[in-house]
């Protein structure tokens, strides 16, 4: 979001507005929305609905920084809101993944685990992402992924492989933690009522 508006020689009071009206809709998100789709499709489908979507976003960033004027202004609200939307939509559904993969005694060392390794990739992350811009600056007349473009294609590659970890065999539950959709637990029910009325018609 700060790459476009400075593309387009935009003013630190346009990147307050953008995060206002972003963090406006992140709130009624995470409020009202997120905890209607997590119980009917569950964190996994909706993380990885999530990794989907946040792909051909990424990839329109540099096309965004094209447009001008009250059109760059309505996408880029729109754009910022979906990314940060599909971003806590993924980090969560990835803790509540976290805590019902261990037994609970076993979550706080699980929870020391990944904010660790996360408080490590926030050290080397700066230093790597500024490497990586000033490797794409000096690729601008490149025939292949010129400029800016080349930064995205490796979000969209670490994005992707994100993606993939939610999938078997990487992603492994004990059954007994796997949170079931609205679905499967109708069908529980039903199978319920249905053992029920076999054992009453029994003599």
């Amino acid at each position: 979001m700060v790459y476009i508006v400075a593309r387009n020689a935009g003013r630190y009071t346009d990147v307050g507005q953008v995060l206002a009206i972003t963090g406006v809709g992140l709130l009624v998100f995470q409020l009202f929305v997120y905890p209607l789709v997590e119980r009917i499709f569950g964190p996994v489908m909706v993380s990885r609905a999530g990794a989907v979507l946040s792909i051909p976003l990424l990839a329109s960033y540099p096309y965004i920084a094209l447009l001008s004027g009250f059109c760059l202004s309505i996408v880029l609200n729109c754009a910022s809101v979906l990314k940060n939307v599909l971003s806590v939509s993924i980090s969560t559904g990835l803790l509540i993944l976290q805590n019902r993969a261990v037994p609970q005694e076993q979550r706080g060392a699980s929870n020391g685990v990944s904010m660790c390794l996360m408080s490590f990739a926030k050290t080397i992350g700066p230093a790597a992402g500024g490497s990586l811009l000033s490797w794409a600056q000096r690729r601008q007349d490149a025939d292949i992924l010129p400029g800016d473009q080349l930064v995205f294609f490796i979000l969209n590659v670490i994005e992707f492989l994100g993606l993939l970890l939610t999938f078997k065999p990487f992603l492994q539950e004990p059954k007994d933690n796997i949170p079931k959709s609205k679905h499967e637990e109708s069908a529980d029910q039903e199978n319920g009522i249905q053992e029920r009325r076999s054992q009453s018609e029994l003599p």
